[in-house]
């Protein structure tokens, strides 16, 4: 009940995630089944060709969705941030059944009615036509049915490159904990799957396959026409805002697209698109005009410079080489989310830790972090080389989202957050001191490619006036309403632009 209570307050998102899913999931099949399908025939009578391309098409589907969606990102023509990249990789997972059952339906024509069909004269066209393809129908409809169900559930990680779908309630489910919207999306997409397998079934069992499968595509065509009319805007060309996929990134993107949107941009959003990198090189690209980066983050991991501590020099570094990729580093917000070495306070008593170089006498601790931390140049390995760290059990590595909870659950002792998590100071966890001063300063900036600023007259002034205007206190303060009230980011950040004074 407090589901559907919680899918009726988020009707109008559920309704164009739902709209952009279905989209996906009907193109891409559609797509694989006009590549597939004459492939399968072509390859009919060539047994050699048949196994090297079933042999592909099986090698495409084992490789992990995301690391596929990362493979596809930076090719040109099919890549990219947004729809294109989810369809192409979409179309690739879906070629195997229809290609394999396309072999196996033809392959399993009695050869008695061949030499029949052949018999009464029958060309090999007139033959494929006639006889061997209908009586295939139903083996090449099956394909196609497994086909689209893997899309529907494929689709659900594209909104991992900005594609949308019922995946973005998921991804949003995961950075905030929130079961209710991690069901909001698998619910629905779930649904989704057994109407497809439901209505392709119907269709190979169907006394009159042509007339059904008349039904079919005219419920695609409306689908389509609906999709195609809900997608229409005013006319203007949106300024593109993305965000990486944590809440902190995901709320900063929403107080960027409110502010926009109070200042008359058409605003189009790409949020929780991934790490640092993705998000990088969809700003260079032009696949986004704006996000917010941070600059420690910006220097070490983008640049490549060594660590520096004064935050105006890093500032003044960051932006000067990233002046030279073409994008403009805006004045920062005015709040910096450094690093966080986080544990439970009881745990970290018993351990008497209290600086990250305490960690040294404690090699038994288990630590859980994301992915990106073990890659990053003020990652994991610079911290360990800096505080002379040994770990008896290699480091856990999960979804941001997770990280609390698995340290609350008990199943890491140190996690590695941000200074602005709003649940450090709801569950009463312990961040501890950087002695050392590893972290470098990570104030939060925006980055936009220059060509935007160009592109969009007012962009920039719109964005440099949330300059000094989000303090840590407040970033953290959001944060919680997102991550403890569960709170939607869109409605926490138009709060933020519309009270605060000088907004």
């Amino acid at each position: 009940m407090e589901l559907l209570r919680f899918a009726f307050e988020r009707r109008s998102e559920l309704l164009l995630a739902t709209r952009q899913h279905v989209w996906l999931t009907l193109v891409a099949t559609l797509a694989a089944t006009a590549i597939a399908l004459p492939l399968g025939i072509a390859l009919f009578r060539r047994p050699a060709l048949a196994r090297a391309a079933l042999a592909v098409a099986g090698v495409l589907q084992t490789v992990p969705s995301l690391a596929l969606f990362g493979l596809l990102i930076p090719l040109p023509l099919v890549g990219g941030i947004g729809a294109r990249t989810a369809v192409v990789a979409l179309v690739l997972y879906a070629l195997l059944p229809i290609l394999r059952n396309t072999l196996t339906g033809l392959r399993g024509v009695d050869p008695a009615v061949r030499e029949a069909a052949v018999g009464m004269g029958m060309t090999d066209g007139q033959l494929l036509r006639l006889v061997e393809l209908p009586l295939a129908f139903p083996v090449i409809l099956a394909g196609v049915r497994v086909a689209a169900v893997i899309s529907v559930g494929t689709a659900a990680i594209a909104a991992a490159v900005g594609a949308g779908g019922l995946g973005t309630f998921v991804f949003r489910g995961i950075a905030t904990v929130d079961h209710r919207l991690i069901l909001l999306g698998a619910v629905p997409s779930a649904l989704l799957a057994l109407v497809v397998d439901g209505a392709l079934g119907r269709l190979e069992h169907s006394r009159r396959p042509l007339r059904t499968a008349g039904w079919l595509l005219g419920a695609v065509g409306v689908v389509l026409a609906v999709s195609a009319l809900g997608s229409g805007g005013s006319g203007r060309t949106p300024v593109v805002v993305g965000s990486k996929n944590f809440t902190e990134q995901v709320l900063l993107g929403e107080i960027l697209a409110a502010r926009l949107e109070q200042r008359g941009f058409a605003v189009e959003r790409k949020l929780n698109l991934g790490g640092t990198s993705l998000c990088h090189a969809a700003v260079l690209s032009g696949e986004l005009d704006v996000y917010v980066e941070y600059t420690g983050t910006a220097l070490t991991d983008v640049l490549k410079r060594p660590v520096r501590s004064e935050p105006a020099e890093v500032l003044a570094v960051v932006r000067s080489g990233y002046e030279a990729l073409g994008l403009a580093v805006l004045p920062p917000l005015g709040f910096n989310n450094t690093f966080a070495l986080v544990m439970r306070p009881d745990d970290a008593d018993a351990r008497a830790v209290r600086r990250i170089s305490d960690l040294a006498r404690t090699p038994d601790v288990r630590v859980g972090l994301f992915g990106e931390f073990l890659e990053r140049e003020d990652g994991l390995k610079g911290l360990v080389a800096t505080y002379g760290l040994r770990f008896a059990h290699p480091p856990r590595e999960m979804d941001l989202g997770l990280l609390y909870a698995a340290l609350q659950a008990r199943e890491v002792d140190l996690v590695v957050g941000s200074a602005t998590d709003g649940l450090i100071e709801a569950r009463g966890l312990r961040v501890l001191e950087d002695d050392r001063a590893y972290f470098p300063p990570y104030d939060a900036v925006p980055v936009a490619s220059q060509a935007s600023l160009a592109r969009h007259p007012g962009l920039r002034e719109a964005l440099e006036s949330l300059a000094g205007r989000i303090d840590a206190r407040a970033m953290r303060r959001m944060n919680q309403a997102v991550d403890g009230e569960r709170r939607a980011p869109s409605d926490v950040a138009r709060e933020l632009v519309n009270t605060k004074p000088g907004m």
